[in-house]
């Protein structure tokens, strides 16, 4: 079993920046491959950014392509979401996603994620 908390989401002007945290708990945060996914109100959880259990590959959704780092520190058995210039469309509830993980892959769906954590609440203003 992963535990995964999130952090960091607040109201934010638009042009602002945040950084979410993801903190893993219960085995090794190394053999998970990590996901950031977004939901909108009335609208399906996306894929926003993905990286890899050793952080050397990572997927971005074009729509937060230059503005959004995905990132891991194994040390601190946290992920993180560094969101830049953000926009009132990014307005969501952002939630991190693990996949145990024996290669060097990012995953893109939904349903390859087996442990979820609680999401945490980004609003950006205009």
């Amino acid at each position: 079993q992963v535990q995964l908390v999130e952090s960091g989401g607040g109201l934010v002007q638009a042009g602002g920046s945040l950084r979410l945290s993801c903190a893993a708990s219960g085995r090794p945060f190394s053999n998970y491959a990590m996901g950031w996914f977004r939901q909108a109100p009335g609208k399906e959880r996306d894929l926003v950014a993905a990286i890899s259990w050793g952080g050397d590959i990572t997927y971005y959704a074009d729509s937060v392509k230059g503005r959004f780092t995905i990132s891991r520190d194994a040390a601190k058995n946290t992920a993180y979401l560094q969101m830049n210039s953000l926009k009132p469309e990014d307005t969501a509830v952002y939630s991190c996603a693990a996949k145990h993980s024996s290669g060097s892959a990012y995953y893109t769906h939904e349903y390859e994620y087996g442990y979820w954590g609680q999401g945490t609440q980004v609003t950006v203003s205009s």
